[in-house]
Protein backbone atom coordinates (compact mmCIF):
# COMPACT_ATOMS: atom_id res chain seq x y z
CA UNK A 1 0.00 0.00 0.00
CA UNK A 2 1.55 3.39 -1.00
CA UNK A 3 1.37 6.67 0.93
CA UNK A 4 -1.40 8.04 -1.27
CA UNK A 5 -3.60 5.03 -0.51
CA UNK A 6 -2.88 5.37 3.21
CA UNK A 7 -3.92 9.03 3.20
CA UNK A 8 -7.18 8.45 1.30
CA UNK A 9 -10.04 9.87 3.43
CA UNK A 10 -12.54 7.50 4.95
CA UNK A 11 -15.70 6.87 2.96
CA UNK A 12 -18.36 9.31 4.16
CA UNK A 13 -21.22 7.87 6.22
CA UNK A 14 -24.25 7.34 4.01
CA UNK A 15 -27.44 8.94 5.24
CA UNK A 16 -30.32 6.46 5.29
CA UNK A 17 -32.88 6.93 2.56
CA UNK A 18 -36.49 7.34 3.70
CA UNK A 19 -38.90 4.96 1.96
CA UNK A 20 -42.27 6.78 2.12
CA UNK A 21 -44.35 3.59 1.88
CA UNK A 22 -42.66 1.72 4.71
CA UNK A 23 -42.27 4.85 6.80
CA UNK A 24 -46.02 5.48 6.58
CA UNK A 25 -46.79 1.86 7.48
CA UNK A 26 -44.47 2.17 10.48
CA UNK A 27 -46.25 5.38 11.56
CA UNK A 28 -49.58 3.57 11.46
CA UNK A 29 -48.28 0.62 13.47
CA UNK A 30 -46.84 2.93 16.11
CA UNK A 31 -50.16 4.77 16.41
CA UNK A 32 -51.95 1.46 16.92
CA UNK A 33 -49.51 0.47 19.66
CA UNK A 34 -48.93 3.79 21.41
CA UNK A 35 -52.41 5.33 21.26
CA UNK A 36 -54.57 2.19 21.16
CA UNK A 37 -55.75 3.50 17.80
CA UNK A 38 -57.45 1.35 15.19
CA UNK A 39 -55.71 0.86 11.87
CA UNK A 40 -58.91 1.43 9.91
CA UNK A 41 -59.14 4.92 11.46
CA UNK A 42 -55.42 5.80 11.42
CA UNK A 43 -54.42 4.61 7.96
CA UNK A 44 -56.88 6.46 5.65
CA UNK A 45 -55.86 10.00 6.72
CA UNK A 46 -52.17 9.06 6.45
CA UNK A 47 -52.75 7.77 2.92
CA UNK A 48 -54.79 10.84 2.00
CA UNK A 49 -52.01 13.13 3.21
CA UNK A 50 -49.37 11.17 1.28
CA UNK A 51 -51.43 11.32 -1.91
CA UNK A 52 -51.92 15.05 -1.48
CA UNK A 53 -48.13 15.54 -1.25
CA UNK A 54 -47.67 13.52 -4.43
CA UNK A 55 -45.66 10.80 -2.67
CA UNK A 56 -48.07 7.96 -3.35
CA UNK A 57 -49.76 6.29 -6.26
CA UNK A 58 -52.35 3.51 -6.11
CA UNK A 59 -49.71 0.77 -5.87
CA UNK A 60 -47.93 2.53 -3.01
CA UNK A 61 -51.18 2.84 -1.07
CA UNK A 62 -51.96 -0.84 -1.67
CA UNK A 63 -48.52 -1.90 -0.40
CA UNK A 64 -48.72 0.31 2.70
CA UNK A 65 -52.17 -1.11 3.48
CA UNK A 66 -50.91 -4.67 3.07
CA UNK A 67 -47.90 -4.03 5.30
CA UNK A 68 -50.05 -2.59 8.10
CA UNK A 69 -52.91 -5.07 8.05
CA UNK A 70 -50.76 -8.08 7.22
CA UNK A 71 -48.40 -7.32 10.09
CA UNK A 72 -51.26 -6.84 12.56
CA UNK A 73 -53.14 -9.95 11.47
CA UNK A 74 -50.11 -12.22 11.62
CA UNK A 75 -48.46 -10.61 14.63
CA UNK A 76 -48.87 -13.67 16.86
CA UNK A 77 -47.26 -15.99 14.33
CA UNK A 78 -44.46 -13.56 13.54
CA UNK A 79 -43.71 -12.88 17.21
CA UNK A 80 -43.35 -16.62 17.82
CA UNK A 81 -40.87 -16.83 14.92
CA UNK A 82 -38.92 -13.76 16.06
CA UNK A 83 -38.74 -15.16 19.60
CA UNK A 84 -36.98 -18.21 18.18
CA UNK A 85 -34.40 -15.97 16.47
CA UNK A 86 -33.25 -13.88 19.42
CA UNK A 87 -31.42 -14.64 22.64
CA UNK A 88 -33.64 -12.63 25.00
CA UNK A 89 -37.35 -12.66 25.93
CA UNK A 90 -39.51 -11.02 23.30
CA UNK A 91 -40.95 -8.62 25.88
CA UNK A 92 -37.48 -7.08 26.27
CA UNK A 93 -37.44 -5.94 22.63
CA UNK A 94 -38.55 -2.31 22.34
CA UNK A 95 -41.97 -2.08 20.64
CA UNK A 96 -40.77 0.19 17.77
CA UNK A 97 -37.99 -2.30 17.01
CA UNK A 98 -40.45 -5.17 17.05
CA UNK A 99 -42.78 -3.27 14.69
CA UNK A 100 -39.98 -2.90 12.14
CA UNK A 101 -38.99 -6.56 12.53
CA UNK A 102 -42.56 -7.89 12.28
CA UNK A 103 -43.19 -5.76 9.21
CA UNK A 104 -40.00 -7.19 7.70
CA UNK A 105 -41.06 -10.73 8.60
CA UNK A 106 -44.39 -10.13 6.87
CA UNK A 107 -42.56 -9.07 3.72
CA UNK A 108 -40.39 -12.20 3.90
CA UNK A 109 -43.06 -14.77 4.78
CA UNK A 110 -46.39 -13.21 3.80
CA UNK A 111 -45.75 -11.43 0.49
CA UNK A 112 -43.99 -12.01 -2.82
CA UNK A 113 -41.39 -9.32 -2.17
CA UNK A 114 -37.95 -10.82 -2.94
CA UNK A 115 -35.88 -11.75 0.10
CA UNK A 116 -33.04 -9.31 -0.55
CA UNK A 117 -35.50 -6.43 -1.09
CA UNK A 118 -37.50 -7.27 2.05
CA UNK A 119 -34.39 -7.37 4.22
CA UNK A 120 -32.64 -4.33 2.75
CA UNK A 121 -35.80 -2.17 2.82
CA UNK A 122 -36.49 -3.13 6.44
CA UNK A 123 -32.92 -2.40 7.52
CA UNK A 124 -33.03 0.95 5.74
CA UNK A 125 -36.29 1.77 7.55
CA UNK A 126 -34.62 0.81 10.83
CA UNK A 127 -31.75 3.20 10.10
CA UNK A 128 -34.26 6.02 9.58
CA UNK A 129 -36.52 5.41 12.58
CA UNK A 130 -34.31 3.51 15.05
CA UNK A 131 -30.70 4.40 14.34
CA UNK A 132 -27.69 2.48 13.06
CA UNK A 133 -27.12 0.31 16.14
CA UNK A 134 -30.61 -1.16 16.29
CA UNK A 135 -30.70 -1.47 12.51
CA UNK A 136 -27.91 -4.05 12.84
CA UNK A 137 -30.10 -6.05 15.24
CA UNK A 138 -33.00 -5.88 12.76
CA UNK A 139 -30.69 -7.08 9.99
CA UNK A 140 -29.44 -10.03 12.05
CA UNK A 141 -32.97 -11.17 12.99
CA UNK A 142 -34.38 -10.88 9.48
CA UNK A 143 -31.48 -12.80 7.97
CA UNK A 144 -32.23 -15.65 10.37
CA UNK A 145 -35.92 -15.51 9.46
CA UNK A 146 -35.11 -15.57 5.74
CA UNK A 147 -33.46 -18.98 6.13
CA UNK A 148 -36.87 -20.73 5.98
CA UNK A 149 -40.39 -20.22 4.64
CA UNK A 150 -43.59 -19.79 6.67
CA UNK A 151 -44.49 -23.48 6.75
CA UNK A 152 -40.99 -24.38 7.87
CA UNK A 153 -41.04 -21.86 10.66
CA UNK A 154 -44.48 -22.94 11.89
CA UNK A 155 -43.25 -26.52 12.04
CA UNK A 156 -40.46 -25.28 14.31
CA UNK A 157 -42.31 -22.93 16.65
CA UNK A 158 -45.83 -24.40 16.97
CA UNK A 159 -46.74 -27.60 18.81
CA UNK A 160 -48.51 -30.19 16.70
CA UNK A 161 -52.30 -30.26 16.72
CA UNK A 162 -52.17 -33.60 18.52
CA UNK A 163 -49.91 -32.23 21.27
CA UNK A 164 -51.90 -29.06 22.00
CA UNK A 165 -54.77 -28.22 19.61
CA UNK A 166 -55.50 -24.72 20.93
CA UNK A 167 -51.88 -23.59 21.06
CA UNK A 168 -51.26 -25.04 17.59
CA UNK A 169 -54.21 -23.11 16.16
CA UNK A 170 -53.23 -19.96 18.06
CA UNK A 171 -49.74 -19.85 16.50
CA UNK A 172 -50.69 -21.10 13.04
CA UNK A 173 -53.63 -18.68 12.69
CA UNK A 174 -52.30 -15.82 14.82
CA UNK A 175 -54.99 -15.53 17.50
CA UNK A 176 -54.54 -15.44 21.27
CA UNK A 177 -55.17 -18.86 22.75
CA UNK A 178 -58.13 -17.70 24.86
CA UNK A 179 -59.87 -16.34 21.76
CA UNK A 180 -59.31 -19.62 19.91
CA UNK A 181 -60.92 -21.42 22.83
CA UNK A 182 -63.87 -19.02 23.03
CA UNK A 183 -64.56 -19.12 19.28
CA UNK A 184 -64.33 -22.90 19.27
CA UNK A 185 -66.86 -23.13 22.11
CA UNK A 186 -69.28 -20.82 20.28
CA UNK A 187 -68.85 -22.57 16.95
CA UNK A 188 -68.86 -26.16 18.18
CA UNK A 189 -67.80 -29.00 15.93
CA UNK A 190 -64.36 -30.30 15.08
CA UNK A 191 -61.13 -29.00 13.66
CA UNK A 192 -62.27 -28.04 10.15
CA UNK A 193 -64.81 -25.44 11.26
CA UNK A 194 -62.56 -23.59 13.67
CA UNK A 195 -59.68 -23.55 11.17
CA UNK A 196 -61.98 -22.14 8.50
CA UNK A 197 -63.16 -19.45 10.92
CA UNK A 198 -59.64 -18.46 12.01
CA UNK A 199 -58.50 -18.34 8.38
CA UNK A 200 -61.46 -16.11 7.52
CA UNK A 201 -60.46 -13.74 10.34
CA UNK A 202 -57.11 -13.28 8.58
CA UNK A 203 -58.56 -12.47 5.16
CA UNK A 204 -59.16 -8.93 3.99
CA UNK A 205 -62.95 -8.38 3.97
CA UNK A 206 -64.76 -6.87 1.04
CA UNK A 207 -66.13 -3.37 1.39
CA UNK A 208 -69.93 -3.66 1.51
CA UNK A 209 -72.28 -0.78 0.85
CA UNK A 210 -75.91 -0.32 1.83
CA UNK A 211 -78.41 1.50 -0.38
CA UNK A 212 -80.72 3.13 2.15
CA UNK A 213 -84.32 2.42 1.10
CA UNK A 214 -86.16 5.38 -0.36
CA UNK A 215 -82.90 7.27 -0.81
CA UNK A 216 -80.73 5.11 -3.07
CA UNK A 217 -80.98 1.83 -4.96
CA UNK A 218 -78.58 -1.03 -5.47
CA UNK A 219 -78.85 -0.46 -9.24
CA UNK A 220 -77.56 3.08 -8.75
CA UNK A 221 -74.58 1.82 -6.75
CA UNK A 222 -73.83 -1.00 -9.19
CA UNK A 223 -73.89 1.43 -12.11
CA UNK A 224 -71.63 3.89 -10.30
CA UNK A 225 -69.10 1.17 -9.45
CA UNK A 226 -69.06 -0.23 -12.97
CA UNK A 227 -68.65 -3.75 -14.30
CA UNK A 228 -66.19 -5.88 -12.37
CA UNK A 229 -66.22 -3.89 -9.15
CA UNK A 230 -69.88 -3.75 -8.15
CA UNK A 231 -71.49 -7.05 -7.12
CA UNK A 232 -74.90 -7.60 -5.51
CA UNK A 233 -74.91 -8.52 -1.84
CA UNK A 234 -75.10 -12.16 -0.92
CA UNK A 235 -78.04 -11.90 1.48
CA UNK A 236 -79.30 -8.35 2.02
CA UNK A 237 -81.48 -6.86 -0.74
CA UNK A 238 -79.92 -3.47 0.01
CA UNK A 239 -76.26 -4.56 -0.17
CA UNK A 240 -73.64 -4.01 -2.87
CA UNK A 241 -70.11 -5.41 -2.61
CA UNK A 242 -67.04 -3.57 -3.87
CA UNK A 243 -65.18 -6.58 -5.26
CA UNK A 244 -62.05 -4.65 -6.26
CA UNK A 245 -62.03 -2.23 -3.35
CA UNK A 246 -61.66 1.47 -3.90
CA UNK A 247 -62.80 4.58 -2.05
CA UNK A 248 -66.52 4.45 -1.11
CA UNK A 249 -66.52 8.21 -0.48
CA UNK A 250 -65.93 8.76 -4.19
CA UNK A 251 -69.53 7.68 -4.88
CA UNK A 252 -72.17 10.43 -4.98
CA UNK A 253 -74.68 8.36 -3.01
CA UNK A 254 -72.20 7.78 -0.18
CA UNK A 255 -71.05 11.42 -0.06
CA UNK A 256 -74.70 12.52 0.11
CA UNK A 257 -75.58 10.03 2.86
CA UNK A 258 -78.08 8.14 0.72
CA UNK A 259 -75.83 5.08 0.97
CA UNK A 260 -73.13 4.03 3.38
CA UNK A 261 -70.52 1.44 4.25
CA UNK A 262 -72.16 -1.33 6.27
CA UNK A 263 -71.32 -4.99 6.72
CA UNK A 264 -74.01 -7.30 5.41
CA UNK A 265 -74.37 -8.94 8.83
CA UNK A 266 -75.23 -5.56 10.33
CA UNK A 267 -77.80 -5.01 7.58
CA UNK A 268 -79.38 -8.42 8.25
CA UNK A 269 -79.77 -7.63 11.95
CA UNK A 270 -81.61 -4.37 11.22
CA UNK A 271 -83.78 -6.01 8.55
CA UNK A 272 -84.74 -8.92 10.82
CA UNK A 273 -85.87 -6.59 13.59
CA UNK A 274 -87.78 -4.42 11.10
CA UNK A 275 -89.58 -7.44 9.64
CA UNK A 276 -90.34 -9.30 12.87
CA UNK A 277 -94.12 -9.59 13.41
CA UNK A 278 -95.54 -7.30 16.10
CA UNK A 279 -99.03 -7.23 17.53
CA UNK A 280 -100.92 -3.98 17.12
CA UNK A 281 -99.38 -0.61 16.31
CA UNK A 282 -96.05 -0.20 14.57
CA UNK A 283 -95.25 3.50 14.62
CA UNK A 284 -92.49 4.01 17.22
CA UNK A 285 -89.04 2.48 16.88
CA UNK A 286 -85.98 2.82 19.12
CA UNK A 287 -82.29 2.23 18.51
CA UNK A 288 -81.00 2.26 22.09
CA UNK A 289 -77.23 2.08 21.36
CA UNK A 290 -77.16 3.85 18.03
CA UNK A 291 -73.54 4.94 17.58
CA UNK A 292 -71.91 5.25 15.13
CA UNK A 293 -75.17 5.17 13.17
CA UNK A 294 -75.10 2.49 10.47
CA UNK A 295 -77.99 0.41 11.78
CA UNK A 296 -79.87 3.57 12.82
CA UNK A 297 -79.67 4.94 9.27
CA UNK A 298 -81.03 1.72 7.80
CA UNK A 299 -83.74 1.44 10.47
CA UNK A 300 -84.67 5.08 9.93
CA UNK A 301 -85.10 4.52 6.21
CA UNK A 302 -87.16 1.36 6.77
CA UNK A 303 -89.29 3.10 9.39
CA UNK A 304 -89.90 6.05 7.05
CA UNK A 305 -91.22 3.67 4.42
CA UNK A 306 -93.93 2.53 6.85
CA UNK A 307 -94.74 5.90 8.32
CA UNK A 308 -92.98 5.10 11.60
CA UNK A 309 -90.69 7.36 13.61
CA UNK A 310 -87.24 6.41 14.92
CA UNK A 311 -85.64 7.57 18.15
CA UNK A 312 -81.87 6.97 18.10
CA UNK A 313 -80.12 7.18 21.47
CA UNK A 314 -76.38 7.20 22.07
CA UNK A 315 -74.57 7.78 25.37
CA UNK A 316 -71.36 9.30 24.01
CA UNK A 317 -71.83 12.83 22.58
CA UNK A 318 -69.25 12.43 19.81
CA UNK A 319 -70.90 9.18 18.68
CA UNK A 320 -74.33 10.82 18.88
CA UNK A 321 -73.05 13.40 16.40
CA UNK A 322 -72.06 10.56 14.05
CA UNK A 323 -75.59 9.15 14.36
CA UNK A 324 -77.04 12.58 13.55
CA UNK A 325 -74.83 12.74 10.46
CA UNK A 326 -75.84 9.22 9.35
CA UNK A 327 -79.55 10.03 9.72
CA UNK A 328 -79.32 13.48 8.14
CA UNK A 329 -81.70 13.66 5.20
CA UNK A 330 -83.76 10.67 6.33
CA UNK A 331 -87.18 11.02 4.62
CA UNK A 332 -89.19 10.13 7.71
CA UNK A 333 -89.43 11.54 11.24
CA UNK A 334 -86.51 10.80 13.54
CA UNK A 335 -84.80 12.18 16.61
CA UNK A 336 -81.27 11.69 17.95
CA UNK A 337 -80.71 12.06 21.68
CA UNK A 338 -77.64 11.76 23.87
CA UNK A 339 -78.85 9.32 26.51
CA UNK A 340 -77.72 6.36 28.58
CA UNK A 341 -79.74 3.28 27.73
CA UNK A 342 -79.35 1.98 31.28
CA UNK A 343 -81.02 5.15 32.63
CA UNK A 344 -83.41 5.94 29.82
CA UNK A 345 -85.31 9.23 29.54
CA UNK A 346 -88.28 7.57 27.80
CA UNK A 347 -91.25 6.01 29.54
CA UNK A 348 -91.64 2.23 29.83
CA UNK A 349 -93.69 0.61 27.09
CA UNK A 350 -93.14 3.51 24.65
CA UNK A 351 -91.96 1.60 21.58
CA UNK A 352 -93.13 -1.07 19.16
CA UNK A 353 -89.65 -2.14 18.08
CA UNK A 354 -86.37 -1.76 19.96
CA UNK A 355 -82.85 -2.55 18.78
CA UNK A 356 -80.16 -2.86 21.46
CA UNK A 357 -76.80 -3.44 19.76
CA UNK A 358 -74.77 -3.55 22.96
CA UNK A 359 -71.12 -2.68 23.58
CA UNK A 360 -69.07 -5.87 23.46
CA UNK A 361 -65.60 -7.34 22.96
CA UNK A 362 -65.84 -6.99 19.17
CA UNK A 363 -64.54 -10.52 18.60
CA UNK A 364 -66.88 -10.81 15.63
CA UNK A 365 -65.04 -8.13 13.66
CA UNK A 366 -61.44 -9.28 14.01
CA UNK A 367 -60.97 -9.37 10.24
CA UNK A 368 -61.74 -5.64 10.12
CA UNK A 369 -59.91 -4.70 13.32
CA UNK A 370 -57.09 -7.24 13.62
CA UNK A 371 -55.37 -5.29 16.40
CA UNK A 372 -58.37 -5.92 18.67
CA UNK A 373 -57.37 -9.55 19.13
CA UNK A 374 -54.12 -8.48 20.82
CA UNK A 375 -55.80 -5.74 22.84
CA UNK A 376 -58.68 -7.65 24.36
CA UNK A 377 -58.33 -9.75 27.52
CA UNK A 378 -60.53 -12.49 28.90
CA UNK A 379 -61.37 -10.31 31.91
CA UNK A 380 -62.84 -7.65 29.59
CA UNK A 381 -65.90 -9.86 29.24
CA UNK A 382 -66.59 -9.49 32.96
CA UNK A 383 -66.65 -5.72 32.53
CA UNK A 384 -69.13 -5.87 29.65
CA UNK A 385 -71.47 -8.41 31.28
CA UNK A 386 -73.37 -6.13 33.74
CA UNK A 387 -73.80 -3.44 31.08
CA UNK A 388 -75.12 -5.90 28.49
CA UNK A 389 -77.68 -7.34 30.91
CA UNK A 390 -78.79 -3.91 32.06
CA UNK A 391 -79.26 -2.66 28.50
CA UNK A 392 -81.30 -5.72 27.53
CA UNK A 393 -83.53 -5.35 30.62
CA UNK A 394 -84.16 -1.68 29.79
CA UNK A 395 -84.87 -2.55 26.17
CA UNK A 396 -87.53 -5.03 27.27
CA UNK A 397 -88.98 -2.40 29.62
CA UNK A 398 -89.03 0.16 26.78
CA UNK A 399 -91.06 -2.01 24.40
CA UNK A 400 -94.81 -2.37 24.80
CA UNK A 401 -96.56 -5.70 25.30
CA UNK A 402 -96.66 -7.41 21.90
CA UNK A 403 -93.65 -5.44 20.65
CA UNK A 404 -90.25 -6.89 19.73
CA UNK A 405 -86.71 -6.33 21.02
CA UNK A 406 -83.59 -7.21 19.04
CA UNK A 407 -80.52 -7.92 21.18
CA UNK A 408 -77.41 -7.78 18.99
CA UNK A 409 -73.66 -8.02 19.47
CA UNK A 410 -70.68 -8.07 17.15
CA UNK A 411 -69.30 -11.01 19.13
CA UNK A 412 -69.93 -14.74 18.98
CA UNK A 413 -68.67 -15.30 22.54
CA UNK A 414 -71.34 -17.24 24.43
CA UNK A 415 -70.86 -15.05 27.51
CA UNK A 416 -71.97 -12.04 25.44
CA UNK A 417 -74.74 -13.68 23.44
CA UNK A 418 -77.10 -16.47 24.50
CA UNK A 419 -75.97 -16.51 28.13
CA UNK A 420 -76.91 -12.82 28.50
CA UNK A 421 -80.37 -13.38 27.01
CA UNK A 422 -81.09 -16.46 29.09
CA UNK A 423 -79.96 -14.76 32.29
CA UNK A 424 -82.22 -11.77 31.67
CA UNK A 425 -85.24 -13.89 30.76
CA UNK A 426 -84.78 -16.01 33.88
CA UNK A 427 -84.34 -12.98 36.12
CA UNK A 428 -80.78 -13.80 37.17
CA UNK A 429 -79.24 -10.74 38.77
CA UNK A 430 -82.35 -8.59 38.26
CA UNK A 431 -86.09 -8.49 38.02
CA UNK A 432 -87.87 -11.24 36.02
CA UNK A 433 -88.91 -10.29 32.48
CA UNK A 434 -92.03 -11.58 30.77
CA UNK A 435 -90.92 -12.19 27.20
CA UNK A 436 -90.68 -15.03 24.68
CA UNK A 437 -88.20 -15.94 21.99
CA UNK A 438 -89.02 -15.10 18.37
CA UNK A 439 -87.37 -17.36 15.80
CA UNK A 440 -85.02 -15.03 13.90
CA UNK A 441 -84.10 -17.54 11.19
CA UNK A 442 -87.14 -17.03 8.90
CA UNK A 443 -86.43 -13.30 9.01
CA UNK A 444 -83.13 -13.87 7.18
CA UNK A 445 -84.52 -15.57 4.05
CA UNK A 446 -82.00 -17.38 1.88
CA UNK A 447 -79.22 -17.26 4.47
CA UNK A 448 -77.92 -20.81 5.09
CA UNK A 449 -76.39 -22.45 8.17
CA UNK A 450 -78.30 -20.45 10.78
CA UNK A 451 -78.27 -23.26 13.32
CA UNK A 452 -81.05 -24.57 15.53
CA UNK A 453 -82.46 -21.17 16.49
CA UNK A 454 -84.36 -19.36 17.74
CA UNK A 455 -81.41 -16.94 17.86
CA UNK A 456 -78.96 -16.47 14.99
CA UNK A 457 -75.18 -16.41 14.87
CA UNK A 458 -73.56 -15.26 11.63
CA UNK A 459 -69.97 -16.25 10.79
CA UNK A 460 -67.26 -14.87 8.48
CA UNK A 461 -66.38 -18.29 7.04
CA UNK A 462 -70.00 -19.37 6.48
CA UNK A 463 -71.73 -16.14 5.51
CA UNK A 464 -68.95 -13.72 4.51
CA UNK A 465 -70.14 -11.31 7.22
CA UNK A 466 -68.89 -10.18 10.59
CA UNK A 467 -69.82 -12.63 13.36
CA UNK A 468 -73.02 -10.81 14.33
CA UNK A 469 -75.41 -12.31 16.88
CA UNK A 470 -79.15 -11.59 17.07
CA UNK A 471 -81.83 -12.66 19.53
CA UNK A 472 -85.42 -11.48 18.99
CA UNK A 473 -87.73 -11.30 22.00
CA UNK A 474 -91.44 -10.42 22.19
CA UNK A 475 -92.73 -8.75 25.35
CA UNK A 476 -95.63 -10.83 26.71
CA UNK A 477 -96.66 -8.93 29.87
Amino acid sequence: MNDQQRRRPAKPHRRPKKDPVRFLAFEALRAVDERDAYANLVLPPLLKKARAKGDFDHRDAALATELVYGTLRRQGTYDAIVAACIDRPLREVDPPVLDVIDMGVHQLLGTRIPTHAAVSASVELARVVLGEGRAKFVNAVLRKVSADDLDGWIARVAPTYEEDPEDHLAIVHSHPRWIVSALWDALGGGRAGIEDLLEADNERPEVTLVARPGRATTDELLTALGDGNGLPGRWSPHAVRMAEGGEPGALDAVREGRAGVQDEGSQLVALALANAPVEGSDSRWLDGCAGPGGKAALLGALAAGRGAALLAAEKQPHRARLVERALSGNPGPYQVVTADGTRPPWRPGSFDRVLMDVPCSGLGALRRRPEARWRRRREDLENFAPLQRSLLREALAAVRVGGVVGYATCSPHLAETRVVVEDVLKGRGGRPVEAEWVDARPLMPGVPALGDGPDVQLWPHLHGTDAMYLALLRRTA
